[in-house]
């Protein structure tokens, strides 16, 4: 698809980055990436890119729903709020990048975003545009999981990738869910450093002199990295995905303990800065951008902390107060389709000045970096015969990304319940999975991208109606317990074959009522049905997802999806609704 390139000029002043005699009028334009020079130290901030090697389509959430402290704060605003909090034009290349609004038009007129090799060809000239030894490139985790060459090759794409780019360190979440074994190969094989400050051995793994970064502590990672950066000590902590045993197979991690570990941070903070005389102290995080506010409110000497997880792409850092001063808090998106760019004022001991940007990755402004793009054709190529056949076409817009549903997962909802025969189907509210135009091919490798996992496993059961309640009222507390370190991000688990009610400011065991089938009927607690699902932290021996999916599509050609219903109570007027 190529975009009506004078919408990039008329709707961001952005000069085509091609070169060639036919774009010069074009380059005499300030560029959306020719940024001005600011302070002696530029970081640049990747996260949650899931393996999408190549651009993508990805539309944001039109409900990501605030309640309590986080009512109408970033970032739970959609759609009009959004624009209006950030000053971003209605109907402009930001708009699409940030927001839902006209999804499907402005795909048409401004394209796929991110990809490596347009990444590459942008983190290139931001760092030569600051000079040598005044830059750093980190990646905030979930960058090894999200396609199905990613989880055939266990991530190892990913670190070939990674490296090329120029990844100076990161953490992680779902890259744990490869095992510790995949994990520390590919660790192996990465240039860059780990980073996890918040991983720690069991008891009965410290006893048995399970392998350490630090034996006498137990932490499992390197906790934290100095940088010189512009003739300065920067620190960078890494805190990992929190929850990781509880989200996922305990079986991954047996030998492991996470959690969000105030104390131990503060103490690792207080240590870079008195003895290790730092000049600055940035936390690459993984806990999702709400537990990053309340955390910069707990912890002093944080200058910065460059968030990911829950996907939030957030144009301005949010200053949180604290006894130590303030800590900015960012969150820089998904998929590869942004760029975060921290330019700071460096001074001794402090920090003097701060500009912060995050730029919409457009593959269409971009030319892609040749060593980059034959990499990602070579990592593709053993298997884009297998999984480029269509399949089925898209007859509707099929996204994932929201609070409660998406035809995307509608459509998952639908394949399990034909294919294992069941009344309810239940799926996991993931925030990875692309994003599909109408009338697009739908590919074994787009079925992969929303499926991808290591324990992907289906299976039937019977459960009561009183356990299905219970179901959705336990993932309910996790979206909107008011007390963000007892959330651990991802959306409400997806529905098939049943509509319900939702009042998210209730408290847990009154979220959930009026639960009904599809027939009308009401959903009775003591009757017993049978539930479809995948993606059980309990093994399970059923066929993969992608595959159940796949047959259906195959014998359906994308039959036409019953929507699930969920009626909202106690948020008319939430700006984290749209529409």
């Amino acid at each position: 698809m190529k975009i009506r390139r004078r919408d990039f000029l008329k709707t961001t002043g952005a000069a085509l980055l091609l070169g060639g005699a036919r774009h010069a009028r074009a380059a005499e334009t300030p560029s959306l990436y020719d940024l001005e020079r600011f302070g002696n130290a530029r970081i640049l901030h990747l996260t949650d890119v899931h393996s999408q090697l190549r651009p993508v389509y990805f539309r944001e959430a039109s409900v990501n729903i605030g309640i309590g402290e986080m009512l109408g704060r970033p970032p739970h605003l959609v759609g009009k709020a959004f624009l209006d909090r950030f000053g971003i034009s209605a109907d402009s290349a930001e708009a699409y990048a940030f927001t839902s609004l006209d999804f499907e038009k402005s795909a048409q007129r401004f394209g796929k975003l991110g990809g490596f090799a347009h990444l590459k060809t942008l983190i290139d000239r931001l760092r030569n545009d600051v000079g040598e030894g005044h830059s750093l490139l980190l990646d905030g985790g979930d960058l090894w999981q999200g396609t199905g060459l990613a989880n055939s090759m266990l991530g190892a794409d990913m670190v070939e990738a990674a490296n090329l780019l120029g990844i100076e360190a990161m953490t992680g979440h779902w890259e744990f869910t490869y095992g510790e074994a995949a994990l520390r190969a590919n660790l192996e094989r990465f240039k860059g450093e780990f980073l996890a400050q918040n991983v720690f051995l069991t008891e009965e793994a410290a006893f048995n002199d399970a392998k350490a970064f630090d034996p006498a502590s137990g932490r499992v990672f390197k906790p934290a990295t100095i940088k010189e950066i512009g003739g300065h000590r920067v620190a960078v902590i890494g805190q990992a995905f929190p929850y990781v045993p509880i989200a996922h197979p305990k079986r991954f991690t047996p030998n492991w303990t996470f959690g969000i570990r105030d104390e131990e941070m503060q103490k690792l903070v207080a240590t870079l800065r008195d003895k290790d005389k730092v000049d600055c102290v940035l936390l690459l995080s993984h806990n999702g951008m709400d537990v990053d506010l309340k955390l910069a409110s707990r912890i002093n000497g944080i200058d910065v902390i460059l968030g990911g997880h829950t996907h939030d792409a957030v144009p301005q850092p949010v200053a949180v107060k604290n006894a130590g001063g303030t800590t900015l808090v960012t969150s820089a998106g998904s998929n590869g389709k942004f760029l975060a760019v921290l330019d700071l004022d460096l001074a001794k001991g402090k920090v003097g000045g701060v500009r912060y940007r995050l730029l919409p990755v457009y593959s269409e402004l971009l030319k892609p970096d040749a060593a980059m793009k034959a990499l990602v054709e070579q990592l593709h190529a053993s298997h884009s015969k297998s999984w480029s056949d269509t399949i089925a076409t898209a007859d509707r817009l099929l996204y994932r990304r929201g609070n409660f549903s998406g035809p995307m997962d509608q459509m998952i909802c639908d394949a399990l319940r034909r294919e294992l025969d069941c009344e309810i189907a239940l799926s996991p509210g993931f925030r990875w999975g692309t994003t599909s135009l109408a009338g697009q091919p739908i590919t074994m490798e787009d079925v992969l991208s929303e499926t991808a996992i290591t324990y992907p496993e289906t299976y039937a059961q019977i459960m009561t109606g009183s356990q299905i309640k219970d179901v959705l009222e336990d993932v309910c507390d996790n979206l909107f317990n008011p007390d963000p370190y007892y959330q651990q991000g991802g959306d409400m688990v997806r529905v098939g074959g049943l509509s319900y009610t939702c009042s998210p400011n209730e408290s847990i065991g009154k979220r959930i009522s009026d639960l009904k089938l599809d027939s009308g009927s009401p959903l009775q607690a003591g009757k017993s049905y049978k539930v479809a699902g995948w993606a059980s932290v309990n093994e399970q021996k059923g066929a993969p997802v992608w595959d159940v999916v796949a047959n259906y599509l195959r014998a359906a050609k994308l039959p036409a999806m019953r929507t699930s219903r969920v009626n909202l109570q106690g948020v008319d007027g939430n700006p984290g609704i749209a529409g």
